[in-house]
């Protein structure tokens, strides 16, 4: 099969900028959003990071039985790209808006417009993550695309961490709950704008073979079964799950770890910089330092076996977040350059993670028949939001038994949680990624038995 022009993987990495907007705006704000300006406790927002992926583990498979029997002139799974991109922007609206409603109201609101926001997402990004599966069936393109995707998902996130602060002041005037939903308005117009891109850049080539056209809940569930009965998705899905964890432990950390655990008196270029400009500093770098990770990848992965390229990475990840944790407090450069070398070698893991999910459905179908690629997709996304609902819950809880409180000097207990969610957890998460991708044994070079 030749290879993808340019235009295609730009395309289809628009298909993620959108995504990335939404997603990196719950990922690295949602919770000082709940906390800090609509008003739950740390408690109630774990808690319910926790009770939405219950309803995610129907949603999930459900979505993704009915995207691998979807059958339209368009394909398969290009056309959600349209079909869901303005609910999804109307929707991220509304779960960043704070209504004028006691506690349990408020409570009640947050819970309804989480469900429903998690609920669009599934329903645009299976589709949008299998097509990736079906524009090529290429090893290498399909790392190449992924590449495409996060440099651009790191540039929809870039979008975010530059903005959205700077938004919340000039639309809000000193009024955080409103300038928190005009934001959300511009970045969802944007969003739905890149959906609609992807959608037109995009072709479906590979006809990967459909799951019957029944979609009663035994044939999803057999579906299921197979994915599940596949040995080498079981690892990438674990891998996915544990990744996700640290990387909301670490990315819901930057604005507690910038405001609160870094002291004023650097001797160099950041000493003068507010903590909303030191916030944004480090959540833009890290987006920065994102984007070139995943071009890199898209170089690296020619050069060598991404497999081999991954467990380098995992490697990484561990040496630059534990030598985080080291860090003096009043060292800032050194801890915004650790930031941004442990968010390069980051993402240029994860393409290479989300490539490998069509590579575990071709085998198998040699293995076991396994026809389904949205399902194998569903379940990826599945652990992918379980791994953010318990790293979202996890911080939450660590946040608050910690001694967390809102703005005021935090006590060292404190300040230790956040050192931990910031650095510790991703180098717990590094080591049992490297264990679990000795296991994994799809590289460049398999060759069934």
């Amino acid at each position: 099969m030749k290879k993808l022009s340019v235009l295609e993987k730009f395309g289809y990495g628009l298909g993620d900028t959108a995504s990335n907007i939404v997603f990196q705006v719950v990922m690295t704000f949602m919770m000082f959003f709940y906390t800090e300006v609509y008003g739950l406790s740390a408690a109630a927002v774990g808690t319910m990071f926790i009770v939405v992926r219950i309803f995610d583990a129907v949603t999930d498979p459900m979505m993704g039985g009915l995207a691998d029997r979807t059958n339209t002139k368009w394909g398969s799974y290009r056309p959600y790209l349209v079909w869901f991109a303005i609910p999804y922007g109307i929707i991220a609206v509304f779960a960043f808006t704070t209504p004028d409603f006691g506690e349990t109201g408020k409570l009640v609101y947050a819970y309804i417009t989480y469900i429903l926001l998690m609920s669009m997402y599934t329903a645009i990004n299976i589709p949008y993550s299998a097509l990736g599966g079906v524009i090529t069936s290429d090893p290498n393109e399909r790392a190449s695309v992924q590449s495409w995707r996060f440099a651009l998902a790191m540039f929809g996130g870039f979008i975010v961490t530059l903005t959205l602060l700077k938004m919340v002041e000039y639309f809000g005037q000193g009024d955080q709950q409103a300038g928190f939903s005009y934001a959300m308005m511009v970045l969802s117009v944007f969003a739905v704008i890149c959906f609609i891109g992807c959608f037109a850049l995009t072709k479906e080539r590979i006809k990967v073979p459909h799951a019957k056209a029944s979609s009663n809940i035994t044939g999803v569930l057999k579906d299921v079964q197979k994915m599940l009965e596949n040995d080498q998705w079981r690892i990438i899905g674990i891998i996915t799950l544990l990744i996700l964890i640290s990387v909301v432990m670490r990315g819901s950390t930057p604005a507690y770890y910038a405001q609160y655990y870094l002291q004023g008196t650097s001797a160099f270029w950041l000493r003068d910089l507010s903590n909303t400009e030191l916030i944004t500093l480090f959540t833009t770098g890290g987006m920065v330092a994102g984007i070139l990770g995943a071009l890199c990848a898209n170089f690296l992965v020619s050069k060598m076996c991404k497999v081999r390229l991954m467990k380098m990475t995992a490697i990484s990840i561990v040496v630059f977040n534990g030598a985080l944790f080291f860090v003096p407090r009043e060292a800032i450069e050194i801890a915004f350059i650790l930031t941004f070398l442990a968010n390069f070698v980051h993402m240029i893991f994860t393409p290479l993670l989300f490539s490998a999910v069509p590579d575990t459905v071709d085998y198998g179908i040699k293995k076991l028949g396994q026809s389904a690629m949205a399902m194998a997709v569903s379940g990826h996304l599945f652990m992918l939001k379980l791994g953010i609902a318990i790293g979202g819950a996890a911080s939450a809880y660590i946040l608050g038994f910690s001694g967390y409180e809102s703005d005021v000097e935090q006590s060292e207990s404190a300040l230790n949680g956040i050192l931990f969610l910031y650095s510790i957890s991703s180098v717990i998460a590094g080591v049992a990624i490297y264990i679990l991708l000795r296991q994994y044994k799809l590289t460049r070079d398999f060759k069934e038995a």
